[in-house]
C-alpha cells in the first residue's frame, strides 16, 4: 500500500511539461484500428497444433454460391496430405506410417463435407482466419487430427507389427481397436505372442486373466490337510 501511494505522489508530481503535447490535427484524425489476427485467432496452425482459438473473423455472408462451396471444400481437402503426415510424424518422432496417414486423409476429407458453408462466405479470411461460420468445420477437421494423434501414438507401432506378422484384425480396423482397446481375444492373443515388445502398452495386464478359479470346498479340505501332514 506504501509504494502504491508512492507511486500516485511522484505522478502527481511530475511537471506537466513532461507530456508531450498531442497535434489538433491528431484530434481530428479518424480513428484507426488493428484488426490483425491474434494469438488466440482459429487459423491452420491452431487446427495443426489442437489450439484452443476464438473465431475472430468478420463473418460477412454473401449470396449463396455453388463455386466458393467447391472452393471452401478444395481449400480444406488441398491441406490432407500435409496435415495427417505432420500430425502422424510428430507424434512418431519423425517415423511416418503410411498406413496411419491413408487413414487420416479418408477421415479427414469426409470431415470437409461441412466446410463448404453453403458458398456464402470463404471459409478461411484472406488473413487466414477460419469464418465464424465455420465452427462445425473446423471442429469435424480437429477432431480427426485428435483422433490420428492418438492412433499413432497409441496404435501405431503394433499395428504394423501385427501387419507384418499375419495377426487377425490388421488395416484400419486394428488402428481403431487398439486405440479403444477393444481387440478381439485372437488378436489380443496373436499380439502378445508375436508383437509384445510393441504392443506391451495395449495389452491387457500380465496375470489379469489368468487368476486361478475359487477351489472347490473338498479340494481346499485337501489341501489343507495335506499342508498340516508336512
Amino acid at each position: 500500500m506504501k509504494a502504491i501511494l508512492v507511486s500516485l505522489f511522484v505522478l502527481a508530481s511530475a511537471p506537466r511539461g513532461a507530456t508531450p503535447a498531442i497535434p489538433p490535427e491528431a484530434l481530428a484524425a479518424p480513428p484507426v484500428s488493428d484488426d490483425s489476427p491474434t494469438a488466440w485467432s482459429c487459423t491452420i496452425d491452431t487446427l495443426r497444433e489442437g489450439k484452443e482459438c476464438v473465431f475472430e473473423s468478420d463473418d460477412s455472408r454473401g449470396a449463396p454460391s455453388a463455386e466458393q462451396d467447391a472452393a471452401n471444400r478444395k481449400t480444406m481437402k488441398d491441406l490432407a496430405r500435409v496435415l495427417c503426415t505432420e500430425v502422424v510424424a510428430n507424434a512418431r518422432e519423425g517415423r511416418s506410417d503410411a498406413t496411419l496417414v491413408t487413414l487420416c486423409e479418408r477421415r479427414y476429407v469426409s470431415a470437409t463435407e461441412q466446410c463448404g458453408m453453403g458458398g456464402s462466405t470463404p471459409v478461411v479470411d484472406v488473413k487466414g482466419r477460419f469464418a465464424a461460420g465455420a465452427r462445425s468445420c473446423y471442429r469435424g477437421l480437429s477432431t480427426v487430427l485428435q483422433e490420428t494423434q492418438l492412433m499413432a501414438t497409441v496404435a501405431s507401432s503394433c499395428c504394423e507389427c501385427a501387419a507384418r506378422r499375419g495377426c487377425p484384425g490388421t488395416g484400419d480396423r486394428c488402428y481403431a481397436d487398439v486405440s479403444q482397446q477393444m481387440s478381439s481375444p485372437a488378436t489380443l492373443a496373436c499380439l502378445s505372442e508375436r508383437c509384445e515388445d510393441v504392443c506391451s502398452v495395449v495389452l491387457p495386464a500380465s496375470g489379469a486373466g489368468a487368476r486361478s478359479a475359487p477351489k472347490s470346498p473338498e479340494k481346499e479340505r485337501s489341501t489343507r490337510s495335506g499342508s498340516a501332514s508336512l
